[in-house]
């Protein structure tokens, strides 16, 4: 599964990719109809590709980068 490359660029204003800002933006929701409760990975992941391209490695990654963890 390839993704465009441009969901892969920083944006100046605060150096998120659109990828990273779907992810974020879908996090915030779910949790939102959750009533403030954590969301499961897999969740997050079938809500987010029904926004983007993204291959479930490359969501792992990006979600790493997010929380501050070195993607393998």
């Amino acid at each position: 599964m390839n993704s465009d490359p441009r969901d892969h660029i920083p944006d100046v204003r605060d150096g998120l990719t659109r990828a990273q800002r779907i992810i974020l933006y879908t996090l915030r929701n779910l949790e939102q109809e959750r009533g403030g409760r954590s969301v499961p990975t897999a969740m997050l992941y079938g809500h987010v590709v029904e926004h983007i391209n993204l291959s479930p490695d490359e969501f792992q990654g990006l979600l790493s980068q997010l929380i501050g963890r070195r993607s393998p």
